[in-house]
């Protein structure tokens, strides 16, 4: 069985996975260097990561609706007030990326081809 992490540290490995996901995508598209930052940084950010909860989140268990509801209520520094709920919602994202990475890779496989049949992704 392997180890519960902190929600903070689940936030943590998941940007860093979430990011390589997106690099792992995004080279196949181009090999400009200009055009693959781009498409990196529009898509590791907190608005287009809160969006992504939003296109997941009826897909979710409830126990990991459970967990975002946690992540969204975790103290973190943000800030300007304007963006504090999609920061919120992108750290929730975060959370659940690094608890499919450590808990259940097959979960995260599953999400990760549903967003590749997103437009926006494309």
């Amino acid at each position: 069985m392997q180890e519960k992490l902190s929600l903070k540290n689940y936030a943590h490995i998941g940007d860093a996975v979430w990011e390589v996901f997106v690099r792992d995508y995004v080279i196949l598209k181009t090999s400009n260097s200009k055009l693959l930052h781009k498409m990196t940084t529009d898509r590791v950010n907190a608005t287009f990561q809160k969006e992504m909860l939003d296109f997941i989140y009826n897909d979710l268990t409830e126990e990991e609706q459970e967990l975002v509801r946690r992540a969204r209520n975790l103290s973190i520094p943000i800030g300007r007030r304007a963006i504090q709920h999609d920061y919120r919602l992108a750290t929730a994202f975060e959370v659940l990326i690094g608890y499919w990475y450590k808990q259940n890779s097959e979960r995260l496989n599953f999400f990760y081809n549903k967003f590749k049949t997103l437009e926006e992704f494309k």
